[in-house]
């Protein structure tokens, strides 16, 4: 049986989605993975994995992209 255990969960207040980064272990085995899991409005998942190579060149982008901007954004977003 795959084990999913859930990071964090937090709410996307401008474009109104529920985001949740979960851990997926495979009974198979090989390398853990990053899931992102995203809830449009209402029912509609996107869903996908991401190795921890890739989650942490995400993360990086994302933090040089962000950390400049970060002091004029109005809403931070909100753990649910």
């Amino acid at each position: 049986m795959n084990e999913i255990t859930s990071l964090t969960k937090f709410h996307n207040p401008f474009g109104n989605q529920e985001i949740e980064l979960q851990e997926a272990r495979y009974e198979a085995g090989g390398t853990p993975m990053l899931r992102l899991r995203i809830r449009e409005r209402g029912a509609r998942f996107t869903i996908f994995d991401v190795d921890p190579i890739t989650a942490k060149f995400w993360a990086e982008e994302m933090l040089k992209w962000a950390e400049p901007l970060v002091a004029d954004s109005p809403t931070p977003p909100t753990e649910d």
